[in-house]
């Protein structure tokens, strides 16, 4: 009997950084998981989730992977994982307990929830004001239609660079010494300078 007619069970393997394979053929058994492929890396304490025919699912933690290589007479590389069956509130704690890393405004991960939250972004809104003054005085003061245009673009840089994640001092500075001379223009300038921190 060919080893693929004994993999009657569909699984998935959940890493702890919050990856998820594709389900996969296995035959699960009560203490251990064979799976016939070499091509997933099942390292202890991941989660094997066994996907029912009857819509259920259960959960069971990889206490040793129990990887062996192929052999001869048509034996593949393989696993014969010794797991542990989680009760339902000990796998809902376990797949709760995988670390998501995300970054950035409003960032957020919904699994398997609705999302109910209200996110708040908070940017620094005197940088941005100061920006949006260095705009008005650039457009308030009687510059040729050409030299306002390019003002206009150097403070545009400006205001990209303050976006950005770390933004750079001596950047913005030589930007903002690039703007025409007005005194108007540096007082604002070293207000932006100053504001970045």
């Amino acid at each position: 009997m060919p080893f693929a007619d004994m993999m009657n069970d569909k699984i998935q393997v959940l890493k702890t950084d919050g990856t998820k394979s594709a389900e996969v053929k296995a035959s699960v058994q009560s203490k251990g998981i064979y799976l016939m492929r070499s091509d997933i890396l099942v390292e202890p304490s991941d989660l094997i989730q066994r996907v029912m025919s009857n819509g259920g699912t259960e959960t069971f933690q990889v206490i040793d992977p129990g990887f062996h290589e192929g052999a001869g007479g048509g034996i593949p590389a393989h696993y014969q994982m010794k797991v542990k069956k989680l009760g339902l509130p000990e796998a809902e704690k376990a797949i709760q307990s995988i670390t998501y890393n995300i970054s950035g405004p409003n960032a957020r991960v919904n699994n398997n929830s609705t999302d109910n939250s209200n996110n708040i972004v908070n940017s620094n809104n005197d940088l941005s004001e100061s920006i949006d003054a260095l705009k008005a005085e650039i457009n308030r003061l009687d510059l040729p239609v050409k030299e306002k245009e390019e003002a206009i673009e150097v403070v545009g840089a400006i205001e990209e660079q303050c976006k950005s994640e770390k933004p750079s001092k001596v950047v913005v500075n030589a930007l903002i010494k690039s703007l025409p001379t007005a005194a108007s223009i540096a007082s604002i300038g070293s207000l932006v300078v100053s504001l970045l921190g």
